[in-house]
């Protein structure tokens, strides 16, 4: 099986919008603008046992019934074909919160067999890891990503209207004893709420041997609140770090990665190469032409862009009897409409209806 590349980097909007003619029948995840998706984000549960102001009401959402979210079996068949005949070489697992799903580990250790192998991570709150860490790492998980947004007790509950900070915080020290390495955290700043600790949180990763990556707040939560105006831009971010930190550009090869990254002068980390701190500037400094994503979501629907509109079911098809063939070609033809850019900045942007606890990270 050829599986196709790109020939070298697509920026949004500077290759051309080729016809369905061109769409391969076999092969890769490959778009109109040659972009190929070798990544997939695996969403296991719109399900979530905090209630972040920037995602969702206090009261929750109404979640999937459990009838209409994929069983572990059509997990694990549906990441074997995106594997075995797409090309798919990363796996990340998220949710809502991936470690409340049961059976987690038996799902990372069916993927984990798979030939050829995925790298395989996982996106959580981080609740819970200090429990699930030694058991996710037997099982084949590779490394992982906690979402952490203050180090204060009283914001952390006011963001995430739960006291538990010390459980997120234990969560990492799990993740690093068992060898989940490089242990990734996530924050996300809000103008007035946290964008006062952006050096805090980046000198306690430092200190303790963690990747930090500031994300931009992006237009997903359900309320539809989201405002561009009071969005803390990638630029804000990098300003405050560069009060008390030296950040210098990082000579390696960004890829496909979402994070623009810089070395901290003066840090290193765990194994003592230069420490590294990323900004994920979706909104503002965005890196579509270079997006190399495809998400499942816990009910079965294949988005190609986290700000996708539109969806591609293969729940039906697969419980209607579909060959793991039919099944790759539902998933090239979901993939081949790919827009060359999010257009958050277009007139016309709609934010997607479904939020991101119920997409997938």
């Amino acid at each position: 099986m050829t599986i196709p590349v790109r020939s070298g980097p697509v920026r949004s909007g500077g290759a051309p919008d080729r016809t369905s003619a061109d769409r391969p029948d076999v092969g890769g995840l490959v778009d109109r603008y040659g972009r190929v998706a070798t990544d997939l984000r695996v969403s296991l549960t719109d399900r979530c046992n905090l209630r972040c102001t920037y995602c969702m009401p206090a009261e929750g959402l109404p979640w999937l019934p459990k009838s209409e979210v994929l069983t572990d079996d059509e997990i694990i068949r549906l990441v074997g074909i995106a594997v075995r005949l797409l090309g798919v070489t990363e796996v990340r697992f998220t949710g809502g919160e991936p470690l409340i799903r049961p059976g987690l580990p038996e799902i990372v250790a069916a993927v984990g067999a798979l030939s050829p192998r995925p790298v395989l991570s996982l996106t959580t709150n981080g609740i819970g890891l200090d429990r699930l860490a030694g058991p996710l790492r037997e099982a084949g998980l590779d490394r992982v990503n906690v979402s952490l947004d203050t180090l204060d007790p009283t914001r952390f509950t006011e963001l995430t209207r739960r006291p538990r900070l010390d459980a997120v915080l234990a969560g990492l020290a799990g993740a690093v004893a068992a060898g989940l390495a490089p242990v990734k955290i996530n924050s996300v700043l809000m103008r007035g709420v946290n964008d006062d600790e952006a050096p805090e949180l980046l000198r306690f990763a430092l200190s303790h041997g963690y990747q930090l990556r500031f994300i931009e707040q992006m237009p997903l939560d359900a309320q539809h609140g989201w405002d561009r105006s009071t969005m803390v831009t990638a630029e804000e971010i990098l300003a405050a770090l560069r009060a008390e930190f030296t950040l210098l550009p990082d000579p390696a090869e960004r890829g496909g990665a979402p994070a623009e990254t810089w070395l901290v002068r003066g840090w290193t980390d765990t194994v003592g190469r230069p420490a590294r701190v990323g900004v994920i500037g979706s909104v503002t400094r965005p890196f579509c032409g270079d997006c190399d994503r495809t998400r499942l979501t816990a009910d079965g629907q294949v988005r190609n862009c986290l700000f996708a509109t539109e969806e591609s079911d293969l729940r039906a098809a697969l419980r209607g009897g579909a060959s793991d063939d039919e099944l790759a070609d539902r998933w090239r033809v979901a993939m081949w409409g790919k827009r060359a850019g999010h257009g958050i900045d277009d007139p016309t942007f709609l934010q997607p209806a479904r939020p991101m606890s119920a997409i997938g990270g």
